[in-house]
């Protein structure tokens, strides 16, 4: 019986059993292994995806955008005559600031001259960052758009009753507007942030490619 079972036991698994002498050099289950495939990360999209972040900019970046605010405020500033003169906290702000006004409005083409600066040289320029192109963007449209008022105050010119309240009226929302603008505009790069101001932002968004 010994005899009988190692016999049958050697010639089951003998290599002379093609059957089973096959399957232990094979696997059972053959599973692919794929390579992997990993994004390719080059320095030109580095570059890319850094000029196109508009949320962040390092320190030179955001003094440039800050100061770009004080363009339009010196340029309207003459509309704060009535706020100025009435309240003196207004004065006090303002007083830090009268010698880089008197210098902006010694030259009746200061203004034409800054914006064509800050529009051909900044703006259109790709070295300056999209962060930096944009800021001076929104102060040139904001500037622009001071030709509204300016229009009305030299068709309409009351010099008293309703219209002259109206105009103060007008002159008072103008110079505030320009003054939240500026406060806001400036701080908001210093802090590294992005300020949209209402109205220009979008305009400023069309310009700036």
């Amino acid at each position: 019986m010994n005899n009988l079972l190692s016999s049958t036991h050697s010639t089951i698994f003998s290599s002379q059993n093609p059957k089973l002498s096959y399957y232990p050099s094979t696997p059972l289950f053959h599973i692919p292994i794929l390579p992997s495939k990993k994004p390719i990360i080059t320095k030109r999209s580095l570059i890319t995806t850094k000029s196109k972040g508009t949320d962040s900019a390092d320190a030179p970046d955001r003094l440039i955008s800050a100061i770009t605010y004080f363009y339009p405020f010196f340029d309207g500033i003459q509309y704060g005559k009535y706020v100025i003169t009435q309240f003196s906290p207004f004065q006090t702000l303002i007083q830090p600031l009268v010698p880089a006004i008197r210098v902006f409005k010694s030259f009746p083409f200061n203004g034409f001259l800054v914006f064509l600066t800050l529009y051909f040289v900044v703006v259109r320029n790709p070295n300056f960052s999209k962060y930096v192109r944009f800021n001076t963007m929104q102060a040139i449209v904001l500037d622009v758009l001071l030709i509204f008022p300016d229009l009305l105050e030299r068709t309409f010119n009351p010099r008293d009753g309703v219209g002259l309240d109206l105009l103060m009226s007008l002159d008072s929302t103008v110079f505030l507007f320009l003054l939240v603008s500026l406060i806001y505009g400036s701080s908001s790069c210093l802090l590294g942030q992005l300020p949209r101001l209402p109205i220009v932002a979008e305009a400023a968004d069309r310009q700036v490619l």
